[in-house]
């Protein structure tokens, strides 16, 4: 999994984690840490994670690399 593929899942498991968050106790995590959910950095970061989840999309098509094994291989 390149660099790249790694940071955008981590991104999108912050934006996983904080809809958790707000769906048991209605507390917008990302929103209290950048100054308001209606603040430009808190909406910056929901931008990116967005942007992240959509980036991952494609990959949801792709072979694993694991499925590319010879038949008889161990």
């Amino acid at each position: 999994m390149s660099l790249f593929r790694k940071i955008l899942l981590l991104l999108v498991i912050v934006g996983g984690l904080n809809w958790g968050i707000y769906g048991i106790w209605a507390f917008d995590a990302v929103g209290w840490l950048f100054g308001g959910s209606l603040g430009w950095l808190a909406r910056a970061v929901f931008i990116v994670v967005g942007l992240a989840a959509i980036a991952l999309i494609p990959s949801l098509f792709m072979p694993d690399s694991r499925d590319h094994r010879e038949p008889n291989a161990p």
